[in-house]
Order: C-alpha cells, then structure tokens, then sequence
C-alpha cells in the first residue's frame, strides 16, 4: 500500500553537505510520521530525525542536532534531510520510514513501512 524511495547519497568531503530525498506513493492515511534513520556496517539502525505529514514536531537524535534539517514537500511528495558539517561517523546507509501513527517515535522495529536505503560516505 505505501513504498519509499531514497535518493540523494553519495561521496562527500567532511564539513560538506548532501540533502537526501524519500519520495512517498501509496495510501496517503498511513503516511501520518516519517523519520529517517541509518544504519553503519556493523551498527544497530540509529534514529536520524523525525517528522509529521503535516509539518509540525521536528526531532532529531542527538548526534545530528543542529547539524542536519528534516522538511517535507506535500507537493512533489517528498520526506527531505538537508545534511551540513558532515563528519565521517555519519556514513551510513540512510533509510526512509513511516508509520499511520501521530506520535514522535524512535524506535524503528514500530516503522510499518520502509524504504530501500540510499549510501552516504563521508571522507577525512
């Protein structure tokens, strides 16, 4: 019913910037709350930022606070993360979710939805 495709990564200088896209399709009622997370070779999935469809209640994990920006776009459809000062720990594979439900949660196993994942790298 819903599908996410991530797009945007790519190879990176640190103290550069990347901005990912998701774009969104399918059954608009279980689109309520994207977030992003990401995931490092030999790492549990970590929450990245989270937003509602409607635009309100902006969280981010602690290790991209201030650094990175969670937007959405109803128009085209898209869940955005504008990436700036980028540091080599945040290389991962980035990945879209979303979930019917309007609270902000962190935990990903209560993502419905998921997309394919898209890599970033970030070089010394």
């Amino acid at each position: 019913q819903v599908q996410l495709a991530e797009s945007g990564g790519g190879l990176v200088q640190a103290g550069g910037s990347l901005t990912l896209s998701c774009a969104a399709s399918g059954d608009p009622t279980r689109l309520n709350s994207l977030a992003w997370f990401r995931q490092a070779p030999g790492n549990e999935q970590e929450f990245v930022a989270f937003i509602r469809w409607t635009g309100t209640s902006h969280y981010y994990g602690d290790s991209v606070k201030g650094r990175f920006i969670i937007s959405r776009d109803t128009a085209k459809r898209t869940v955005d993360l504008q990436m700036n000062s980028l540091k080599p720990e945040d290389t991962a594979v980035y990945y879209c979710a979303t979930r019917r439900g309007i609270t902000i949660v962190t935990d990903p196993s209560r993502y419905e939805y998921w997309g394919q994942g898209t890599q970033v790298t970030v070089s010394s």
